[in-house]
């Protein structure tokens, strides 16, 4: 016998389902897009650079937020979280790891292309290596943070997914908050700027427009932006008195940086675009030079 559970508070059976449906579609979407980024860079060798190396980094991060929104989509269908407070715990833990680690692989891409552009320097297997080796340790240490006593995890305002805690905005919140997104929110996108309007001013004396210098850093700001404004909201006002439906739309929003930065990362570079195209039809492309060229 199936027991029915009761609709989580404030939300209606419609409500319900078009967010465990909206999560659905965003996990299967990113996760395809970003699995054949992956699959294609271990199977075509002309994608194994460097420079590459970082953009399957951000492809794996995404992977893991495709893996963190299907677990909340399953759960939302349920209309309850069936893993207890110990599997919160690990949710939110995952979530948060490979977020950071999204963000800030997105910024060593940035800081490859700079060097690519700007200097003329290509990067080698021992930095890019080094680089992806940092991110994700830091991403993990500041996700640990929480379950170490400094912020928190708990239920998201569906109650079938778990984050980061900004319902208390208690000091605890408010300092691993602030010290946490300058590392790794603020820093990123500071780096993710300077890099890029750099790269244009180079592409303007040049007259050769590569790719779209603004659309990295609007990727970012636009899906993670709602996010963070709601946090960062948290920290001085009782967020509690929005909404738990108005809540969730940031969450929803955020999830959907997969399956941009596939057609940011990958699909929009020219190099990976045609690995990928070789993967999926065997037929192989004219050798293209190896860069990050962003549509």
């Amino acid at each position: 016998m199936v027991t029915s559970y009761p609709l989580p508070e404030g939300f209606t059976e419609l409500e319900v389902f078009g967010i465990g449906t909206a999560l659905l579609v965003e996990a299967l979407l990113g996760f395809c897009l970003n699995g054949l980024t992956i699959i294609s860079f271990h199977k075509i060798k002309e994608l194994r650079t460097p420079s590459n190396f970082l953009v399957l980094s951000v492809a794996l991060a995404d992977c893991g937020i495709c893996i963190n929104a299907f677990i909340a989509a399953f759960s939302s269908f349920l209309r309850y979280w069936p893993y207890g407070s110990d599997g919160c715990q690990i949710h939110g833990f995952q979530g948060f790891v490979t977020a950071l680690a999204s963000i800030s692989s997105s910024a060593a891409v940035a800081w490859d292309r700079y060097h690519h552009y700007c200097t003329r320097s290509k990067i080698q297997w021992s930095t890019a290596i080094t680089m992806v080796i940092f991110v994700w340790v830091f991403s993990a240490f500041w996700s640990v943070m929480p379950l170490l006593g400094w912020g928190e995890y708990d239920y998201e305002p569906l109650r079938t997914c778990c984050t980061l805690d900004y319902t208390k905005g208690d000091r605890n919140f408010v300092t691993f908050l602030f010290v946490m997104a300058i590392f790794n929110f603020v820093i990123p996108i500071f780096i993710m700027l300077t890099a890029y309007q750099s790269i244009e001013q180079k592409f303007k004396k040049s007259g050769q427009f590569k790719f779209n210098t603004s659309l990295p850093v609007k990727t970012l700001v636009i899906c993670w932006g709602p996010y963070s404004l709601l946090c960062f909201y948290a920290a001085v006002e009782n967020v509690t008195f929005i909404s738990p439906k108005l809540r969730m739309i940031p969450a929803i929003i955020a999830k959907t940086v997969p399956t941009v930065n596939a057609f940011v990362y990958a699909l929009g570079n020219e190099n990976y675009r045609g690995g990928i195209w070789q993967f999926l039809t065997g037929q192989k492309i004219e050798k293209a030079e190896v860069d990050n060229k962003t549509k």
